[in-house]
């Protein structure tokens, strides 16, 4: 009965008028902590230990000299909503750049990332000019960042995702989980997968690779997943550049969803056999490694690109891997370090 109300409150109701999404009647939903560490560093308010997030982290940078609330900052967000629905959100980060900057000896800004927030914040320089990133942006450091999305996000869409919890049915959570705009923003991307490349394949002859979404969905019976991923496709194929320098830190040879495939019988309502590849757990190691597009960019524009896989760390582990941890460490001190 937990579980029911907690996916009834979460879930998002999409307007295929307005294009955009809105919590679901009676339900009022705001992310708290702007600005501050707290609700980035534990998920839980009464802080249970399963739910330390950025903890180490902030814990580590604070011994390196940081102060909360003064040169540690934060910006949560809503994970649910599509970058086109983070106007609000991105005026408030660019406000929050600029106050940190003064507040400190007008020092530039060093963006710590983990997961989507990669991709949000690579969405986020790309809509300011390069005169402001040039001043108050000192680098952007992305840990595990899905570049080019993630074929695990079509198996969320096709069956749900218990989250590691093994007591919790995937079914359940799906209803919630594939009403998110940002999970349509991180389906595989065509940038970094071929159209020939089959991603969820049937016994019934009808595979289905990155031209083929629109056919998927309506198979599956969730034609608003192909109305969200329209919206932002147009982002999601807009691998500009940031302009800013660039730590790129990454898992590897960690077992990560590389396709789906159903038995006879068993498409769309059954559960399909995941067949595994390399990555992080949770991201493809093509989508971890798309930083390095950048590279012969950045040596000429405004920042080198530094890519750091860290093998057998997954998606979650690199928060807390010493390794991260010293990397920062060199990076703050003006040191750069490559991890062993």
């Amino acid at each position: 009965m937990v579980i029911d109300c907690w996916v009834d409150n979460m879930k998002l109701i999409y307007d295929e008028k307005t294009r955009t999404t809105s919590n679901s009647p009676g339900v009022d939903i705001t992310v708290p902590g702007f600005g501050n560490t707290s609700t980035v560093e534990w998920l839980d308010p009464s802080q249970a230990s399963p739910s330390a997030y950025f903890k180490s982290i902030a814990n580590a940078l604070v011994g390196f000299g940081y102060e909360r609330g003064a040169s540690l900052r934060a910006a949560p967000y809503d994970f649910r909503k599509g970058p086109h629905e983070q106007q609000d959100y991105f005026t408030r980060m660019r406000s929050l750049v600029e106050e940190t900057y003064e507040k400190n000896g007008m020092k530039r800004v060093v963006l710590l990332t983990h997961s989507m927030g990669g991709v949000m914040s690579l969405r986020f320089l790309q809509l300011q000019t390069q005169a402001w990133k040039n001043k108050y942006i000192r680098a952007l450091v992305t840990l595990s960042a899905p570049w080019g999305g993630a074929i695990k996000s079509l198996k969320v869409f096709a069956v749900g995702d218990n989250l590691g919890i093994f007591v919790i049915n995937e079914g359940i959570l799906r209803e919630e989980q594939r009403s998110s705009p940002s999970l349509a923003w991180l389906l595989p991307s065509s940038m970094f997968w071929k159209t020939d490349e089959v991603l969820v394949s049937t016994a019934d002859a009808k595979n289905y690779t990155v031209k083929d979404f629109e056919a998927f969905f309506r198979d599956i019976d969730y034609t608003t997943g192909w109305e969200m991923r329209k919206d932002v496709l147009s982002i999601a194929n807009d691998f500009t550049y940031p302009g800013v320098e660039v730590h790129c830190l990454h898992g590897l040879g960690v077992n990560t969803i590389e396709r789906l495939e159903y038995a006879a019988g068993k498409f769309p309502d059954g559960y399909p056999n995941l067949i595994f590849g390399d990555g992080d757990g949770t991201v493809n190691k093509r989508s971890l490694e798309g930083c390095t597009k950048w590279s012969q960019i950045g040596k000429k524009k405004n920042g080198r690109i530094y890519h750091q896989p860290i093998p057998g760390v997954s998606h979650m582990d690199i928060l807390t891997d010493d390794r991260v941890l010293s990397y920062l460490r060199s990076l703050l001190s003006g040191k750069r370090r490559k991890i062993m």
